[in-house]
């Protein structure tokens, strides 16, 4: 029987004996920040950096057509392992947009998750992105490691184990976990036993080499970079590895870099972000405006109904038109997560609560977010990832505890966010301990962050904001959802980004948008 993985010192090396055979918006984030895992273990030494960006040279990439009409798209050949450079390799898909005009550089969209593309997020944005900074720069961006037409992995999980409100783990009826234990445990043993070395490899750190192997191989001496949710903290650690390849850094949508936590403080911390974005939902869901839709007459009547609705389906839960899958109150919780990225979702979330409230309706019809399955590569990448990068506490009693105390805390993520994942039964550590964002380097970083983001809470931005300290500036924007930047509509830090990127004027001190 496998036992919940040891506290441990964060970064420690791995070791080199074999391991028993064990073995997830914009994406995160895919949503994202989901958990992670990977087994078969890379020596401690496989993440070295290599020597120098052209050590090796970086080959030149093939562009050819791809996506909308200017949009190309070609493939990186990168190590595994960078301390076995000339060993076997992975692959990553790029694309890019060049520059219509005078071009000042490349402008490189890193992805949110773990496990969204930068391929896609390209081609949603690219002619926005184009636009806003009329046509000055290349635009170019790839598939991380796991994700779309990069190499990727799997853990071979059954379709229950990869559904969204699976792969987060909600608790049960009252906030009981056994059922979350045992599919951590069976998930950390499936991906340990199918991922192999591949799935290892998927961590931040080698994210940001690769981001560097892409500037060299497209012949870049600095990038800028417009990084988003997730992808803010590799853009943070490739400003702090490589602080004279980067121009101009944004940050859009950061999380809490405290280098002991990472990952599990953005999951604890996203029950403080529903808090702070439920009521632009709630308002949106009491306003008589919305006739059939409304949910109840004032704003506090909503949030009591949908709690309501959570406990009653936790107890009785609902059917629904797929096959073999009731709705349950932590699956009802997931999809308010999922809405509360953008005011464009509320609509459905409003009618799944009507649907679900109905005492005589027949079975509910759930949201493809909830009744399709991820493909075995969305969820190995977003387990992944997590588990990879720092290492996870394992007592189950301790979970337990902090399930009921968060429930109490933050019932609108019903203990979720600190409850057990697969990492706790990780069997390999992480393999270096995850980057320390600091101050040092040039002041270059424009960071932009809504007041009411449930994802990357404004409260971890502030943390981020900290460390970075006079290497940045934040524009604070009063908006909620995920994503400020050619996102929420706000002229106010829409220009501010804008005018970083295209002139270089940024800000002499943080500043607010109403």
């Amino acid at each position: 029987m496998t036992t919940p993985r040891k506290a441990r010192r964060p970064g420690r090396s791995r070791g080199s004996a074999p391991h028993p055979a064990l073995r997830s918006p914009e994406g995160l984030l895919v949503p994202a920040l989901a958990l992670a895992l990977a087994l078969t273990a890379l020596p401690a030494a496989a993440h070295a950096s290599p020597s120098s960006p052209s050590s090796p040279s970086s080959p030149a990439l093939t562009w050819s057509p791809c996506g909308s009409a200017r949009q190309e798209c070609a493939t990186l050949t990168v190590p595994l392992d960078y301390s076995r450079p000339h060993g076997r390799t992975v692959h990553l898909a790029v694309s890019r947009i060049r520059a219509e005009g005078a071009r000042r550089g490349t402008l490189a969209v890193v992805p949110g998750g773990p496990g969204s593309s930068g391929v896609r997020r390209l081609a949603d944005k690219g002619a926005a992105l184009m636009a806003a900074t009329g046509g000055r720069y290349d635009l170019v961006s790839f598939d991380p490691r796991g994700v779309g037409g990069s190499t990727t992995a799997a853990c071979g999980l059954p379709e229950e184990d990869r559904r969204l409100a699976t792969v987060r783990s909600w608790p049960g009826a009252g906030g009981g976990i056994a059922e979350n234990v045992a599919r951590s445990r069976r998930t950390a043993e499936a991906c340990g036993k199918n991922g192999g070395a591949v799935l290892a490899s998927f961590t931040t750190a080698n994210e940001v080499r690769d981001l560097d192997r892409l500037r060299a191989a497209l012949g870049s001496a600095r990038l800028s970079v417009w990084a988003t949710s997730y992808g803010t903290y590799v853009a943070a650690g490739y400003a702090q590895k490589h602080p004279g390849r980067t121009a101009r850094v944004v940050l859009d949508s950061s999380g809490d870099p405290d280098p002991a936590r990472v990952e599990r403080g953005w999951l604890a911390n996203m029950a403080r972000g529903a808090e702070d974005r439920f009521p632009d939902f709630a308002a949106w869901a009491a306003d008589p405006a919305r006739g059939a839709e409304r949910l109840a007459e004032r704003p506090a009547r909503v949030r009591t109904r949908v709690l309501g609705l959570a406990r009653e389906l936790d107890a009785h839960p609902r059917a629904t038109t797929t096959p073999g899958l009731a709705l349950t109150g932590g699956m009802l919780l997931q999809a308010l997560q999922t809405a509360l990225y953008d005011d464009a979702a509320f609509p459905e979330f409003a009618g799944l609560v009507r649907a679900a409230d109905a005492t005589t309706a027949g079975p509910v019809v759930l949201p493809p977010s909830l009744a399709q399955p991820m493909s075995q590569q969305d969820a190995a990448v977003t387990i992944s990832v997590i588990c990879n990068d720092v290492d996870w506490p394992g007592s189950v009693a301790d979970h337990a505890r902090g399930v009921a105390e968060d429930r109490a805390r933050y019932p609108l993520t019903g203990g979720m966010p600190v409850n057990i994942t697969p990492c706790s039964y990780w069997k390999n550590e992480p393999a270096e301990p995850p980057a320390r964002i600091t101050d040092e380097g040039p002041s270059n970083i424009l960071m932009v962050q809504n007041l009411r983001d449930p994802a990357t809470p404004y409260a971890g931005a502030l943390r981020m904001r900290a460390a970075l300290g006079r290497k940045a500036r934040l524009v604070s924007v009063d908006s909620g959802g995920h994503g400020s930047y050619l996102g929420t509509g706000n002229a106010c830090g829409d220009a501010a980004v804008t005018a970083f990127l295209v002139d270089g004027v940024r800000p002499d001190r943080d500043i607010e948008c109403p």
